[in-house]
């Protein structure tokens, strides 16, 4: 019985890993291993496959954190329930790792922001891709015109930063002049990254 493609795709990316990325980074992933990390940003974004952050702001392992989401998407901070996967990510980064920036980062064509724009939560409201993108209810609604969608990835993030806001930790160390909130967008097709 043969492996199938994905597998051996993994097998030989990995053996390209050991081969040629990892001998020039061996002392940085030693250094990792043992001391721990410290980057200095936090990355909110898509898990969309197309959308890589590390790859997209040019980051070396350990440089930055990162929490990926469909629709990148920060819910309202609540201090009984909730989302606790984006909420525990994001207070590990500000309260231990004292990461002096989190980014928001959306983009182009994204998925998640599309089922929402199509409906998606209202006529299939008992999943969890429902319920998670309900969440863009919150979000500022665009003015109508002709990209709907581009303009709700952008209200997406502007959502977010804002929900950031309410987390108490953010809030006290965005204060303090500890911590910086910017909002991102990755066009996809031009490779261009805008800052909001």
């Amino acid at each position: 019985m043969t492996s199938p493609s994905w597998k051996q795709d993994i097998v030989r990316g990995y053996a390209q890993f050991r081969s040629d990325t990892y001998p020039p980074r061996q002392e940085r992933y030693e250094k990792l291993g043992d001391t721990g990390q410290q980057p200095a940003l936090l990355v909110i974004s898509c898990c969309d496959s197309r959308v890589e952050p590390s790859d997209i702001l040019g980051r070396q392992p350990g440089e930055i954190f990162v929490v990926r989401n469909v629709a990148n998407i920060v819910p309202p901070w609540q201090q009984d329930g909730g989302d606790d996967n984006s909420a525990s990510a994001i207070e590990y980064a500000v309260t231990v790792l004292k990461v002096s920036a989190i980014m928001v980062m959306g983009h182009q064509a994204c998925g998640g922001v599309q089922a929402f724009v199509d409906g998606y939560h209202k006529t299939t409201p008992d999943n969890a891709i429902a319920r998670w993108i309900k969440t863009l209810e919150n979000a500022k609604k665009p003015r109508e015109n002709n990209n709907m969608q581009q303009e709700m990835e952008f209200a997406g993030v502007r959502m977010s930063l804002d929900n950031l806001m309410g987390f108490p930790f953010v809030k006290d160390a965005v204060d303090k002049g500890e911590l910086s909130l910017l909002g991102a967008y990755f066009n996809i097709t031009k490779g261009q990254l805008m800052f909001a």
